[in-house]
């Protein structure tokens, strides 16, 4: 048993039953994003996002002071897949909460893995 915090925390989030569009649109994704870092305390360092097409997936990261966020959209399937990892004093729920709050999956999932224990 190790008699240290974790390094960071790391939140798995799997969003279901999303409207297509915003999940094939790589600004608003970023900008998604971007507010969820912010609300959780983390600064954003840089992101990248890349639309596979039209109407197609997205798949992005923000790279933050305090780790990553990342995003894998499937808009045929209304589906996301989300890792919010961070650090310090971030606070990974807040980001994860904002990021529901703005998506609006019809349900989600989320497991929180403690890294470096």
């Amino acid at each position: 048993m190790s008699l240290h915090a974790p390094r960071g925390s790391h939140w798995l989030v799997d969003m279901y039953e999303l409207p297509p569009a915003p999940l094939a649109d790589p600004a608003a994704l970023e900008a998604c994003l971007h507010a969820a870092a912010r609300s959780a305390g983390a600064t954003p360092l840089g992101g990248h996002f890349h639309l596979f097409g039209p109407g197609q997936g997205v798949t992005g990261v923000l790279l933050l002071q305090e780790s990553h966020i990342s995003i894998h959209t499937w808009p045929e399937a209304g589906f996301a897949a989300l890792d919010v990892f961070m650090c310090g004093t971030a606070r990974p729920g807040l980001a994860v909460d904002q990021l529901i709050a703005t998506l609006g999956p019809g349900r989600h999932e989320v497991r929180v893995v403690e890294r470096g224990v």
